[in-house]
């Protein structure tokens, strides 16, 4: 038995990396357009405004926004029976407490999920991928109450837009980067204690449990999943002290699948809570909100796996240092392990503890790349790819996880969100442009283009 003959092959992208256009027909400002550029070696920064000089790369991305109907039809030419892209919250309210919604970003939307049904290809859709209206920052964001009422009145409004045509939703992607990444809740600096984060992270749990009580209402066939950002942890050693580290590092990032998928906030993180003496605002009917909310099937990126233990305290995010590296796996030029064997791994991890239908949402390889005779030679992708979903099929035909979908990150180059640089490449087809957005823009098929359409049209037979 192999994938079942509806398996979703497809790829993802987020209008922040991918769209431009961020100051065009009525979109307010986003965090994500206020992030600066940098590279491997350098952060990149966040500005309180946009400020001369500086290098924004959302700001002209690939020009998805105005490109979408060249790049989605290279998407059906390599067969994509799902594409999983965001809409910029801040395209539909500019401002993101506005009472009523941009009709332009609207349309804008409109256009892109009717071409994906005229090319057969099956939206999901990411409400909020780190796009979180600039607005908020006048009542404290996350923070505050507000926000979620906000996001519900958002969410409503693409249910309500797109009711019968889109059917797969995710309301927060990568919820529990909230640990590490202030500006994920919209703060502008790095000063958020971690007290703001988790009253953040408790908002945005009970905003994605409201949007999908919302969403089941609005259409009975709306399915919404949650966004995990896929962090796994080997212990460093056999020594208890570092499977015990290993273990509650998993857990600051696993709560919040716990609460999506449960329905509650576990044991281990309320007495966490009471430990630090941080209390979190809950109202009356939030425990029913959270209970009533849970999601219909579970997503997360995969990139790599880490190694934790005894004298890990905290992870970099970008880089996934811990303190400890593992001998056994290769890495890629920006320092993270390639772990194929790791994706089957985090599949039996993830079915085991939640017992829900799951989609590999974010899966993928970049490196430096250069045209050559015309195209890209990428030999190491396709490598990385047939290993990948040669684990991944282990895990359904001799796990028996129940796994719905595979979307590769970056089906075409875009914006990386880690460093903002250009030249860091994941994409089947490459855009001819620079760090600075300077370029054609011409698509050009790499030669991964035509393995995966034969990956797809074999689903996943000719390897």
């Amino acid at each position: 038995m192999g994938f079942n003959k509806d398996f979703f092959w497809g790829g993802a992208l987020a209008a922040d990396q991918c769209e431009g256009a961020y100051d065009e027909d009525g979109k307010g400002l986003s965090t994500a357009d206020l992030i600066t550029s940098g590279d491997v070696n350098t952060p990149r920064q966040i500005t309180k405004t946009v400020e001369p000089g500086k290098n924004y790369p959302s700001h002209k991305g690939i020009d998805h926004y105005h490109r979408y109907k060249e790049d989605i039809a290279l998407f059906a030419e390599m067969g994509f029976k799902m594409y999983r892209f965001s809409i910029d919250w801040s395209r539909i309210y500019p401002n993101g407490d506005d009472e009523e919604p941009n009709e332009l970003g609207l349309k804008h939307y409109d256009d892109v999920v009717d071409y994906c049904l005229e090319l057969g290809i099956e939206p999901m859709i990411t409400l909020d991928h780190f796009e979180t209206p600039i607005g908020f920052q006048k009542f404290g964001s996350w923070t505050n109450r507000k926000a979620v009422d906000c996001f519900v009145r958002y969410a409503r409004t693409l249910f309500t837009r797109f009711r019968s045509r889109v059917k797969y939703w995710l309301p927060i992607n990568e919820i529990n980067n909230l640990v590490e990444c202030p500006y994920q809740s919209a703060a502008l600096d790095n000063d958020s204690t971690y007290e703001d984060r988790m009253i953040a992270s408790y908002h945005q749990l009970i905003a994605h449990a409201l949007t999908v009580k919302i969403g089941h209402e609005i259409d009975p066939e709306n399915r919404i999943g949650n966004m995990y950002s896929g962090i796994f942890a080997y212990p460093a050693t056999c020594n208890p002290s570092d499977i015990v580290a290993a273990q509650e590092f998993m857990k600051r990032y696993l709560f919040f699948v716990d609460v999506q998928s449960r329905g509650y906030y576990p044991s281990y993180k309320l007495k966490e809570l009471e430990r630090m003496n941080i209390k979190l605002p809950v109202l009356d009917g939030d425990e029913q909100i959270l209970k009533e909310g849970t999601i219909d099937f579970l997503t997360y990126s995969y990139y790599n796996t880490t190694v934790v233990g005894e004298k890990t305290k905290d992870m970099n995010f970008f880089t996934f240092d811990t303190g400890y590296e593992n001998p056994y796996l290769p890495r890629t030029k920006w320092g993270w392990d390639i772990d194929p064997q790791g994706l089957r791994y985090s599949l039996n991890f993830l079915y085991d503890r939640y017992q829900k239908p799951i989609f590999i949402t974010e899966n993928g390889i970049a490196d430096f790349e250069e045209l050559e005779n015309e195209t890209v030679h990428d030999a190491y992708r396709v490598e990385y790819l047939k290993a990948h979903v040669e684990e991944m099929k282990k895990a359904v035909e001799i796990d028996g996880v129940d796994v719905r979908g595979y979307l590769w990150w970056g089906p075409i180059d875009v914006i990386s969100f880690g460093t903002g640089e250009m030249k860091k490449r994941y994409g089947f087809i490459y855009v001819d442009q620079d760090d600075f957005c300077n370029g054609t823009g011409e698509r050009i098929k790499k030669d991964s283009f035509e393995y995966y359409k034969r990956v797809i049209r074999s689903n996943g037979e000719e390897l």
